[in-house]
């Protein structure tokens, strides 16, 4: 039998042969301790310096401005509670969105449960957030925003420039979780005036189990981890020297794809968007319409719950209602319901996202697997 087609590229990524071929030498022969100074140490320090170049290249930053962490949510941890220790005697107060990932939430509403004060911002009907009701929400005890890039579940990317342009002349941190932006379209943090960027390698073809935070010099930062001074005292814990030699082959490959990725990957995405819109009347799109990422497809099917027409076409295709960090969970997706989707509309929604192995022939069987479920 032939394996479901994979459409779920935002939950995670397979890993590029050319990364795991990078790995393998530091599993095996360059086995060093990056910290020690002999020549395996050496090796290893070597692989971790280098991966920290490629890191910085591909999102227009410096090499000692990347800190490399465990994940993505681990970074996003460093990001908003670490800001938020080191600058607690200018002010407490922090702006999110409703639309965050967990990874983002959490960390806020844990400084809400210490004292902080959190103010979360609506989204529209597409999932953006006004930036001039982040403006009106500015006060002068504000110390740090932290607002996604690009959504996880329907792919709205946030217009970040425009928050910076808000938040840089007030002297306020700009935190964005970047890690589904990041490889899938140009992210650089000088266009974007961010401060602090997430990033995650199992998002772009590198393993599970490491991430990075590009955190701009002079940034204010507290640590959340405490032990050995390891990746400039920010997070302590001797560095996964695979995984990380693996992030920066990945960087490095994302850096070599140019545009053409990018329109192809939106080309294959338009294609199973029309297969669908073509064979079932009623259906809609969830999500910004054009300010989207090239890969996902967030769509309402009607009269049918989204994980009853998945199971349906389980042999076939394999995809998601949502964020596959909360994918057991019953409820209807939360960021449907900021965007004001309603009830029926929301419990019919599934997450299509492609990658970069994606053909045209596995669209046209998901399309016609995934019609063939909604008329079952």
């Amino acid at each position: 039998m032939n394996a479901p087609v994979y459409l779920d590229y935002n939950a995670t990524t397979p890993v590029d042969p050319r990364v795991a071929d990078a790995i393998e030498p530091y599993l095996r022969q360059h086995f060093g301790n990056p910290s020690s100074t002999h020549v395996y140490g050496r090796n290893a320090h070597q692989a971790v310096e280098q991966a920290r170049e490629q890191v910085a290249i591909l999102i227009g930053a410096r090499a000692d401005e990347i800190v490399f962490t465990g994940c993505a949510t681990e970074a996003n941890n460093l990001a908003i509670r670490g800001a938020a220790r080191a600058l607690r005697d200018k002010g407490r107060h922090v702006i999110t969105s409703a639309v965050e990932h967990p990874a983002v939430e959490q960390p806020c509403r844990r400084l809400g449960e210490d004292g902080w004060e959190i103010s979360v911002i609506p989204v529209d009907k597409y999932g953006q957030v006004d930036p001039a009701q982040l403006s009106d929400a500015v006060r002068d005890d504000t110390i740090l925003v932290s607002i996604m890039h690009a959504n996880n579940e329907v792919g709205t990317i946030q217009p970040i420039e425009e928050i910076a342009a808000i938040t840089r002349p007030r002297g306020i941190l700009l935190h964005t979780d970047a890690a589904q932006s990041v490889a899938k379209i140009p992210v650089s943090v000088d266009d974007l005036g961010v401060d602090l960027l997430t990033l995650a390698g199992h998002k772009f073809y590198a393993t599970k189990g490491v991430g990075a935070l590009y955190v701009r010099r002079d940034t204010p930062l507290q640590p959340v981890l405490v032990g050995a001074g390891h990746e400039a005292g920010l997070r302590p814990g001797t560095e996964n020297v695979p995984a990380i030699a693996g992030l920066g082959e990945a960087a490095r490959l994302a850096h070599e794809r140019n545009s053409r990725h990018a329109q192809q990957l939106c080309l294959l995405r338009d294609q199973l968007h029309t297969l669908l819109t073509e064979a079932i009347p009623g259906i809609l799109l969830n999500g910004h319409p054009e300010q989207r990422l090239p890969n996902t497809l967030n769509l309402s099917f009607p009269g049918i719950d989204g994980r009853d027409l998945l199971a349906q076409a389980a042999s076939e295709v394999a995809a998601s209602v949502g964020s596959a960090c909360h994918e057991d969970d019953e409820k209807v997706s939360g960021v449907l319901g900021a965007m004001g989707v309603n009830t029926d509309r929301a419990r019919g929604a599934i997450r299509l996202s492609l990658g970069t192995p994606s053909t045209g022939a596995e669209i046209e069987r998901a399309a016609r697997a995934l019609i063939a479920a909604w008329h079952a």
